[in-house]
């Protein structure tokens, strides 16, 4: 096995350690100090040298080790120990390979003050003309050069690793005590501005020292605070290679493959950016944001970071979506952190739902390479709840925002809190006329208009002045405290029902033949032969995610149908006018099927709901002895469970002079069961 020679300084060092261990690459890991040598991990595969080498004493190392390869990771202001090591490989008699790793040093643009400097000395110098604590984040070994100025020394906080030697420096550039902070880093935001609140400061220095380093934790952290960030920058240059590059360099001399598992490729982010305010997001997506190469997202997303100096993509499809980071990866050398911009809280009513399932696929197919992960934003909901103090824990939470949403007149009458969101004035307007005709005219609604733009309204109407709202983008909290509690159970009496001539299904027929239906929360129905529609009223009643279809092939029946929905304001009945079978074409698969009449085509029907749904659930009812001996006959007919037939005989007692006496109505027969699949 040919053997490796990695000077460590950064975390990527570590990294490709660690990386080199796992493929059983053996290899030597070379620190500057004992500190250095606790971060790196010893192993079967990595040996740890400890100390600092001169330019001869990394040669002797390399002969003795008679290494294939060497791999800069130090840290990029290390250029003394890089001169010394590209002069031991230049004057080795071994031939060894000699790699630079670069670390990512793009400067981030439009977040807080930044300041750049080619030296500690300027720096130090435009530090003068300020005033406030200033915290250090450039390491030990150039303290002395900020503490000599007289007009800085006892404002300097200085940040260093918890080394001997880091204190030492600390306490001969006059640093001393509860001025020295010794933590070992990176550090995220959180930590950052933990420190800048602590510790009163006013001015944050920093090399430019990459991602891994931590400079965005520390670009977003000042940015937040709002205080100056003053950045002395890397020597520019062109040299070295990625972290990928590294890998593959060390798997083409060491003809074994290494992988992956050190570092992802792609960091595919699903952000959430909350109402429409950059300071809107959390801190990790932020940080997300302006770590991506690529930004995704409907164009009022993307104004939201016109300082950003990533690409951007007016997209936010799947099918578009997709076929764009497949072109990217494809195209591009170097693997790229991609961000697609969502509005609102990406977890909540979110087209990241979608999106998610489509990139989470497409890597299991191997189309797309990285991994997905969703940051969550601040939904309009929270937003608006904490505006207006309306606490929304008991409230039912609804979207009409690029959705339909049936029976909202009856949501708002059974629910004494709902927050709706909603696509724009036209959805407040619909709304505040259903309500008002509904009899709910009064209902308090608090409307929340452009929410965190500069615009931003909310006002409190009730339901009837709200036909003449302007345009926007709208959130509502509709509070009815007249609300009644919903019935769990079919509670309809025959006499709530227009019924004309046309026959009914009823009141105990009704509720044995639904129960024996079992519909479920979100059920589709199709009632065949629906007569006055008392099924599928009391069918949809049952809950609002319910889908009936009313199939009639009477006119005056399917008028009545419509006539009693619209009686309790069922946005979920669907009146279907035609003759059973012909009509189910292009109607959505049902799951469930009520047969209360068949015009004599019973077979024929079964024959096609079969078809349709080999899965689905049957209830029929029958009162001729014709249709009676079909039921019979289905068992043999199809493959079908749970098959019973039910007798009811019903009779309601009446008043004749003094006394009661019952009246018998017509036998019911009710058939139910269960399709089962071939």
């Amino acid at each position: 096995m040919k053997k490796v020679l990695i000077f460590a300084g950064t975390s990527e060092g570590r990294e490709l350690s660690e990386l080199l261990s796992h493929a059983g690459i053996a290899h030597t890991v070379c620190v500057a100090t004992g500190y250095g040598g606790m971060m790196i991990e010893g192993n079967d595969y990595a040996d740890v040298h400890c100390g600092r080498m001169d330019d001869k004493q990394i040669g002797e190392l390399m002969e003795q080790g008679a290494y294939e390869l060497v791999a800069d990771a130090t840290h990029p202001y290390a250029y003394e120990v890089t001169e010394n090591i590209r002069k031991a490989v230049r004057e080795s008699k071994n031939g060894i390979r000699y790699i630079r790793l670069k670390r990512d040093t793009q400067r981030l643009s439009g977040e807080g003050n930044i300041l750049y400097f080619d030296n500690s000395e300027d720096c130090a110098a435009a530090l003068e003309q300020t005033e406030g604590n200033i915290l250090l984040t450039t390491g030990s070994k150039e303290l002395s050069v900020y503490a000599t100025h007289e007009k800085l020394k006892g404002r300097l906080y200085a940040r260093v690793i918890p080394s001997e030697e880091s204190i030492r420096l600390c306490n001969e550039a006059g640093i001393f005590g509860k001025n020295i902070i010794a933590m070992q880093g990176p550090f995220d935001c959180g930590m950052n501005e933990a420190m800048i609140d602590m510790f009163d400061i006013r001015h944050m220095v920093s090399k430019q020292s990459g991602t891994a380093g931590g400079f965005t934790e520390k670009v977003l952290s000042t940015g937040h605070k709002n205080i100056p960030l003053y950045v002395i920058g890397c020597k520019e240059t062109d040299e070295g290679c990625t972290f990928e590059e590294a890998v593959s360099e060390i798997e083409k001399i060491c003809k074994v493959s290494v992988g992956n598992k050190g570092k992802e490729d792609t960091f595919i982010s699903l952000i959430g950016v909350g109402m429409g305010k950059a300071d809107g997001l959390t801190l990790e997506a932020k940080q997300a944001v302006y770590e991506a190469d690529v930004l995704i997202g409907a164009a009022r997303l993307l104004q939201i970071f016109e300082d950003h100096k990533g690409v951007k993509h007016a997209l936010y499809l799947p099918k578009d979506v997709l076929p764009l980071i497949q072109k990217i990866q494809k195209e591009e050398k170097k693997a790229k952190k991609i961000a697609v911009l969502f509005s609102g809280d990406a977890s909540f009513f979110s087209g990241a739902d979608a999106m998610n399932k489509a990139l989470s696929e497409a890597v299991e197919r191997g189309e797309i390479t990285g991994k997905v992960r969703i940051l969550p934003g601040i939904s309009s909901v929270a937003y608006l709840s904490a505006k207006t103090g309306i606490s929304y824990s008991d409230a039912v939470i609804l979207s009409m925002h690029g959705r339909e949403l049936s029976n909202m007149v009856r949501r708002v009458m059974h629910s004494p809190k709902i927050f709706v969101l909603l696509s724009g004035a036209e959805d407040v307007r619909n709304l505040s006329e259903k309500l008002t005709a509904a009899g709910l005219g009064d209902v308090k609604i608090t409307l929340g208009k452009n929410l965190s733009y500069a615009d931003e309204k909310i006002v409190v109407y009730k339901a009837a002045e709200c036909v003449n709202i302007e345009k926007g983008l709208y959130i509502a909290c509709i509070e009815n405290v007249n609300a009644t509690k919903r019935a769990v159970a079919p509670d309809l009496a025959d006499e709530v029902f227009v019924r004309e001539k046309t026959p009914m299904t009823k009141e105990e027929v009704r509720e044995v033949s639904i129960c024996k239906l079992k519909l479920k929360r979100d059920s589709v129905l199709w009632d065949i032969g629906s007569g006055t529609g008392s099924i599928s009223v009391q069918s949809a009643l049952l809950s609002d995610e319910i889908d009936v279809y009313a199939i009639e092939r009477k006119e005056d029946a399917c008028r009545l149908t419509k006539e009693n929905a619209d009686r309790f304001f069922l946005e979920n009945v669907h009146c279907i006018c035609g003759t059973a079978p012909e009509v189910f074409a292009n109607l959505p698969k049902p799951s469930h099927a009520f047969i209360g009449g068949s015009g004599g085509n019973l077979e024929e029907i079964l024959q096609k709901l079969y078809e349709i749904n080999a899965e689905m659930r049957i209830v029929i009812n029958a009162v001729s002895i014709e249709t009676i001996s079909e039921m019979r006959a289905i068992p043999e007919c199809f493959p079908v469970r749970d098959f019973e037939v039910v007798q009811l005989q019903i009779s309601r007692s009446g008043r004749v002079g003094e006394y009661h006496l019952m009246k018998a109505e017509n036998p019911i027969w009710i058939c139910s069961f269960s399709f089962e699949r071939k």
